[in-house]
């Protein structure tokens, strides 16, 4: 039985045509010996009406099962139109009826309302009948437009592209990798590609100039919302491009995904902000900027002070940090407690706060504070009754990171009591900008790659790399939205020799592994290299807030559990003894 119409096409403009459609049983309703069934495909529902044809098959029908029904076209009756779907003014009389499967019943609700309830491993058991769901259905159709809207774009700029290796050879520098033995050669490995970016920048030496892919991508990370162990991201590369050139063209692209999506036109060009000034702003180097709650300095004021925790913090080179969450003196007791073990996790031996209520600051801190500290602290934080002031006194970089982390609490406790409103719609873009190129690593002794040793560092730096390479900028973007980092990238070195001083002189990696691991790349680089640069955005990231969802398990046809799990196909799972000899390994039993 062919289709002629799939199940949210027909209107009252088709009545009495004789139609076909398939699909699967949405509902099944016996009206005193009149059965109707509303008929669900991926495009909506059709209601089909068995009277006096088929109504003993019908009656055996079931909720999921699969049939094909032929009929002619009718007008409901005006108290049974439905409004709210485009089918709603007609019902298919129908003749035939085709049962191509019954169903079972399935082990939990297939509406939204009622799999939004069920717990999340349940429906990753089975994800065949989750994805029947209309909102998981709908979140394909985003990823595919998505998709399709970014493939679209750099075609018509005149992009090529290019598949890169899955199989690539160990980077032990970068994130955990998943290894592939070799049947072939004995004792050796392949690791699938955490990333294109070596083959990306050869390409560039291969004279491509305009590379992108929509690569898929590996690494043996801890799960969480926002991270699978294969994830999908855009990969570009370009020739003979500035950092200019890459807001631009990557503001054009989400500009056009946006629109071809929802419809909506983005604002362009997307705010710029210092690496410096989001730490100190925010407190994190993907700042939320739908809301205020900004951190102010007050190292200044307190160095000096009668509360000796603040001024020897300032003394030892530290940092006091506060900012005012505007409206929260109410917090409770277990709220505040749960605030400091956020702070504790992140190397805080406490949470110093100041509630005003009354007239009357509220705080064991209080008393050591001058009235010059608390006029300062009136006036930089605009404080007024109800407000409640957070410190954080430490290294700079943990004051930052402890109060940017405070902040983002705070405000959902104003959400929830119905203080504050985030609109999850609501597109705050930026770029966040000149990254420091290096960062020290005190367990090593060494420096290491902010991002990776591909960055090429700010040019007026680079004379820095001898005397203070953390001082030295790089040339690495991120582009945030909403407090997440949609994608980074950089500006590549593309010179043989300074590529060479950042891996032996600055990173400290000897020669010899320098030449094994990267020495086919320092040879390319030696053929005429151009200036190049690129980035990588995560296309499940992105496509989840186009879908208004927290988790990319959401966006993804079959994701893995947080555990690293398929649950409907029960993976990974143990394989046989021949297959181990065949790769020449062996299991070493756990010891417990």
């Amino acid at each position: 039985m062919k289709r002629t119409h799939h199940c949210a096409q027909l209107t009252s403009t088709d009545l009495n045509a004789t139609v076909s459609l398939a699909g699967w049983v949405d509902s099944v309703r016996d009206h005193g010996g009149i059965i109707f069934v509303d008929l669900r495909d991926r495009e909506g529902v059709t209601q089909i009406k068995f009277d006096a044809n088929c109504r003993a098959e019908a009656a055996l029908l079931k909720a999921e099962s699969v049939i094909g029904i032929t009929g002619k076209v009718e007008l409901r009756p005006a108290a049974m139109m439905n409004k709210n779907i485009p089918t709603g003014e007609i019902e298919i009389d129908a003749a035939s009826l085709e049962i191509h499967n019954i169903s079972d019943t399935p082990p939990f609700p297939l509406d939204d309302a009622g799999g939004d309830k069920v717990n999340e491993d349940l429906r990753l058991t089975y994800r065949y009948l989750d994805l029947r769901r209309p909102k998981m259905r709908k979140n394909l159709q985003v990823r595919h437009r998505a998709a399709k809207s970014v493939r679209d774009y750099f075609d018509a700029q005149g992009f090529y592209e290019i598949e890169t290796p899955a199989l690539f050879k160990s980077t032990p520098e970068g994130a955990r990798e998943y290894l592939v033995p070799s049947r072939i050669h004995a004792g050796q490995f392949y690791a699938l590609s955490q990333s294109p970016q070596q083959f990306k920048q050869i390409l560039m030496v291969a004279g491509v100039e305009k590379y992108f892919q929509i690569a898929r991508c590996f690494r043996d990370e801890d799960l969480r919302a926002d991270r699978q162990m294969e994830f999908t991201q855009i990969d570009v590369e370009i020739s003979f491009i500035d950092r200019e050139g890459i807001y631009s063209l990557f503001e054009g692209m989400l500009k056009k995904v946006w629109q071809d999506v929802l419809n909506q036109d983005l604002p362009t060009p997307f705010p710029r902000l210092a690496y410096k000034d989001a730490m100190n702003r925010y407190g994190v180097d993907k700042p939320d900027t739908r809301f205020g709650f900004e951190l102010v300095d007050f190292s200044d004021t307190f160095k000096s002070s009668g509360f000796k925790v603040f001024a020897s913090t300032v003394a030892a080179g530290g940092s006091v940090k506060a900012f005012n969450a505007k409206g929260l003196a109410n917090i409770t007791q277990g709220e505040i407690g749960a605030l400091e073990e956020i702070a504790k996790s992140l190397g805080a031996k406490g949470l110093a706060f100041i509630k005003v209520e009354g007239g009357e600051w509220k705080s064991p801190i209080v008393k050591f504070f001058s009235d010059a500290e608390k006029a300062e602290l009136t006036k930089r934080l605009a404080l007024e009754d109800g407000d409640l002031v957070f410190f954080a006194a430490a290294p700079w970089e943990r004051a930052c990171a402890i109060l940017g982390r405070t902040r983002l609490e705070a405000a959902q406790l104003l959400v929830k009591r119905g203080k504050m409103t985030i609109r999850p719609d609501q597109w705050n873009f930026l770029w966040v900008v000149d990254f420091p190129l290096m960062s020290y690593d005190e367990e090593r002794g060494a420096f290491a790659a902010t991002h990776h040793p591909f960055t090429s560092p700010v040019p007026e730096d680079v004379a820095l790399l001898d005397s203070d390479p953390k001082a030295v900028r790089g040339q690495h973007y991120d582009c945030v939205l909403n407090g997440m980092e949609l994608g980074g990238g950089s500006i590549r070195i593309h010179q043989p020799a300074l590529q060479k001083k950042v891996f032996e002189d600055v990173l400290k990696i000897p020669a010899d592994v320098v030449a094994t691991r990267f020495g086919y790349m320092l040879k390319a680089f030696t053929y005429g290299a151009p200036p190049h640069g690129g980035i990588a955005f995560g296309l499940d990231r992105m496509v989840a807030l186009l879908c208004g969802t927290t988790s990319i398990r959401d966006v993804i046809a079959f994701p893995k559990t947080q555990k690293a799990q398929d649950l409907m196909t029960q993976s990974p799972t143990p394989v046989t003894d021949k297959q181990l000899k065949d790769l020449h390994i062996k299991v070493v039993e756990e010891a417990k």
